[in-house]
This record gives C-alpha cells, sequence and structure tokens, in this order.
C-alpha cells in the first residue's frame, strides 16, 4: 500500500519531456521502482515522441542523430574552436605540414544508452569527449604515411582519406558513433619548402612545355617529310612519264628512219640493178653498136685534121674509123668491166 501511494504522489506530479524530430530519448533511473533496473535504460525513446516521468528519481537525455561535423581547421573564423585548430603531421620525408581536416559522423541510435553511461550526456559532450580525441590521433597517424609528394597528389589524398575514415570507425563504431567521411582540405609546407616546391613545380612545367613543342615540332617534320615524299614522288612520276613518252617518241623516229633507209636501199638497189643490167647490156654486140652510133653522133658535122708526119715531115696517114671506134669501145669496157 505504501508502494502504491508512493507511485501516485509521483504519477500526480510527472514532468513530460521531448525529443526532436531527429533524436532519441534515453531514461535514467535514479531508483528502481518501476523500471526494469535501477540506472541506465536500454529502451529508446524514438524521435518526435513526449514522454512524461517523476521528476527527482528519473532523468531523460537526448542524443541527436543527424550528421555531426567536426571540423579542426587553421582559421579564427570557422570550425570548432576559435583559434587554430589543423592537424600538425610530418611526411615520411621528414617535412612538416599542417592540413585542415573535416570529420562527418553520426550517433547510432541503437548504442545512444552506451554512450550515456560510458561517454557522455549530450551529443557535443560526444563530440568532444569521444570524436574529437580519437579523430585527431588516429587521422594524424595515416597523414604520416605520406610524402611531400603525395601531399600534391588529389588520388594519393583521397586513398588516405578513405583510410582514415576506416580506421576511425573501426575505433568509433563500438562507442556508438559511426564515421561517414573524413574530408582532407587545404594543407600547407614550411614557407621555405613551400618555395621550393613551387619552383620544381615550374620547372617540371617548363619541361612539360619543352616536351610539348619538341614533340610538337618532330610531328611537323614528320608531316614535312611526307609532304616531300609525296613532291618527290609526283616528280618521279612525271620524270617517268616523260621518259616514257621520249621513249615512244624516239621508237617512232627511228621506225620512221628505219622504213626511210629500207625505201632508200631498195631504190638504190634497184638502181644498181638496172646499171648492172644495162652494163650487161652494153657488153653484148648491141652494146657496141649504140658506143658506135653514139661516137658517130659525136662526130657527126665535126672536122677531121691530118697532120703530116715523118722524118722529113712528109708522110702519109689513114684514118681507119672501125679501129677507132674499136679502140674507144674497148676503153669504155675497161673503164666498166662488168
Amino acid at each position: 500500500m505504501r508502494a502504491l501511494a508512493l507511485a501516485l504522489l509521483l504519477a500526480a506530479g510527472c514532468v513530460s519531456h521531448s525529443t526532436g524530430e531527429t533524436e532519441v530519448g534515453v531514461l535514467v533511473c535514479k531508483i528502481g521502482l518501476g523500471c526494469a533496473h535501477k540506472g541506465v535504460q536500454e529502451q529508446l525513446y524514438p524521435p518526435g515522441s513526449t514522454n512524461f516521468f517523476a521528476p527527482f528519481i528519473r532523468d531523460f537525455y537526448t542524443f541527436d542523430t543527424k550528421v555531426q561535423n567536426l571540423e579542426m581547421i587553421a582559421s579564427r573564423k570557422r570550425g570548432d574552436r576559435a583559434e587554430r585548430d589543423d592537424l600538425q603531421f610530418k611526411t615520411t620525408d621528414g617535412n612538416d605540414i599542417s592540413m585542415d581536416v573535416t570529420v562527418a559522423w553520426t550517433v547510432d541510435p541503437k548504442l545512444a544508452p552506451d554512450l550515456l553511461q560510458n561517454v557522455g550526456t549530450t551529443t557535443a559532450e560526444v563530440k568532444e569527449k569521444l570524436v574529437r580525441p580519437v579523430a585527431r590521433t588516429l587521422v594524424r597517424d595515416v597523414l604520416n604515411e605520406l610524402d611531400s609528394e603525395a601531399v600534391y597528389n588529389s588520388d594519393k589524398r583521397f586513398e588516405k582519406a578513405e583510410k582514415a575514415r576506416t580506421v576511425l570507425s573501426d575505433a568509433l563504431a563500438p562507442h556508438g558513433v559511426i564515421v561517414s567521411q573524413v574530408i582532407l582540405h587545404e594543407h600547407r609546407f614550411n614557407p621555405e619548402y613551400e618555395q621550393v616546391i613551387h619552383d620544381r613545380k615550374l620547372a617540371e612545367q617548363r619541361a612539360q612545355q619543352l616536351k610539348s613543342e619538341s614533340e610538337a615540332a618532330l610531328q611537323e617534320a614528320l608531316r614535312n617529310l611526307e609532304s616531300a615524299r609525296g613532291h618527290v614522288a609526283g616528280d618521279i612520276a612525271t620524270a617517268q612519264g616523260g621518259l616514257k613518252q621520249t621513249q615512244l617518241e624516239a621508237d617512232a623516229e627511228y621506225y620512221k628512219q628505219q622504213q626511210n633507209a629500207d625505201a632508200i636501199l631498195a631504190e638504190r638497189t634497184a638502181k644498181a640493178k638496172a646499171i648492172q643490167k644495162r652494163n650487161e647490156a652494153l657488153r653484148g654486140s648491141g652494146g657496141r653498136a649504140m658506143v658506135k652510133l653514139r661516137i658517130a653522133e659525136a662526130l657527126e658535122g665535126k672536122s677531121i685534121v691530118l697532120l703530116p708526119t715523118g722524118a722529113n715531115g712528109i708522110g702519109l696517114n689513114k684514118l681507119d674509123v672501125n679501129k677507132l671506134l674499136e679502140s674507144s669501145l674497148m676503153q669504155s669496157e675497161a673503164v666498166d668491166p662488168k
């Protein structure tokens, strides 16, 4: 009866507790009366709910389950601290670097009672007591694996960011914190080393430019070579065509001259044969008669004078015309024995 009276008395003075749209609630019973046990209860109160609990013997806590950002950056006007808060680490080749880092995380609703019992009573306390110190330590350990060149490589940075997310998840998930992303932002080297890197990058860019120009010049030379080959091939084709034309013209001229020579040879052969035939005809009796006739024709109308000869200038000569003709004929045959 006494316990019932106490319960009625407490129920009459209950206080309402509500959870926001992204919050879950956890109840703590200071005494075991009306609860499964004393202390933090495993039961979760869902988002957007209102519940009534007796004052003094019940405490009610809420945890926000929306995405939270832990911003560790150098600027004093942004981030979780009004002071420089970026991560500082050393590369594998000994350079000091600082980097802005953001860790996106959420409270695991199922483990909200564990967070309340072991870490803190609010999301902000979970962030400061658990997420922040673990994140700064483990993310720095992962970044220490980078060398100076890799810091400039976006693929390498993304690879390390993903590894940091995995390492953080493995460390925080058992305690009720889910890490969804680790983002690596701006990085800063020692100023002197920054200048060295800057000069090196300029040298590499200049070398790349020279390489590109060299390749362009090579390609231009190859194009010119191909063009020259084309011109030479065209000239050779033209020359070969001219040579072929000249050969054809020469062959035609040779054939023409050969035909002319054959004609001349045939003509002169015919003349020679005709002369031969005439000579053969002249060697006969008819030929002698013709010669006599020609001599007679030649002597026709001419005066023949006989001069005296002898020792005393007195003598008598006879002109034998037949002998004269025979002598002339013999002389003619001697000239042309054929």
